[in-house]
């Protein structure tokens, strides 16, 4: 006896036809039949990549980004910030194993955001051994809320957008691009990108309160979406805040799926270091 894996096709005339993941399809006779049961599908091979390898993927979306390892964990600041600080450009992404017993990993953490006169934090997958550790350690909760890790097929979602092309303005520099919709010089809705790879990564899409629900996030998201297929890009992911309800229903919609969760952790000793979000 053996086993096959893969979709039936056909069931009739005494046989089975069998598609597998590769190879030619496979035609079974009924009476060869011993059992069978439903297997749920895979998930895509993007879904697969663990948690810190789809976080990797930030550091394309800020040019000034300072990185440095600390083992698996990466230490990150951005030395030249324009506008609030970035919660991911600016906390060390605690995933992996650091190299280093867990409170010198933490003490390394606390210094290197000391010498730059930041407030220390870190990013963990939620329910991860890392949170466990750091909240045992005495780390906060940031207050401003956690976050999902989306994506998807960038072609699937481009299906799904439905929007009138060329609404907004794009302006691409390098790696990156921001997408604009306005009215003179009042801004109406806008987003940005950046291309990693075949990854592309969608952030600080905004729409102003007094034009929503006019379709603009669309609009904005597939100019982007259609400059990231030009570079080549086949994924499209994102961060949404766990409490932006209208975000979340968005990309609900455009197939983009919850990869993981992520929540932020801050050293609670900050020395009067107020950090903005």
């Amino acid at each position: 006896m053996t086993d096959l894996l893969g979709v039936c096709t056909a069931w009739g005339d005494g046989v089975c036809v069998v598609q597998p993941e590769s190879g030619p399809p496979v035609e079974i006779p009924l009476a060869d039949i011993v059992s069978g049961k439903p297997v749920p599908p895979r998930p895509s091979v993007r879904m697969r990549v663990s948690a810190r390898d789809a976080e990797l993927h930030t550091a394309s979306l800020w040019p000034s980004v300072e990185t440095r390892p600390l083992g698996e964990w990466v230490l990150r600041t951005d030395v030249a910030p324009v506008g609030r600080l970035r919660r991911r450009a600016n906390s060390c992404l605690a995933m992996g194993d650091p190299g280093l017993p867990f409170a010198e990993a933490a003490a390394a953490v606390i210094a290197f955001y000391g010498e730059r006169q930041r407030a220390a934090y870190a990013q963990v997958e939620l329910g991860s051994a890392e949170e466990a550790a750091f909240i045992a350690a005495g780390w906060e909760i940031d207050p401003t809320g956690d976050a999902e890790h989306r994506l998807a097929s960038l072609t699937q979602v481009r299906r799904r957008l439905r929007a009138v092309g060329g609404m907004a303005e794009v302006a691409a520099d390098g790696p990156r691009v921001v997408a604009t919709i306005a009215d003179g010089a009042t801004t109406w809705a806008r987003g940005e990108a950046a291309i990693d790879g075949d990854w592309l990564g969608v952030h600080a899409v905004e729409v102003d309160p007094a034009h929503r629900r006019q379709g603009l996030a669309r609009a904005v998201m597939a100019e982007l979406l259609g400059w990231g297929a030009e570079q080549g890009a086949t994924t499209v992911w994102l961060h949404v805040e766990t409490a932006n309800e209208p975000a979340r229903a968005l990309y609900d919609d455009l197939g983009l799926a919850v990869h993981h969760s992520v929540r932020y952790l801050a050293f609670p000793a900050q020395g009067g270091q107020a950090t903005s979000w």
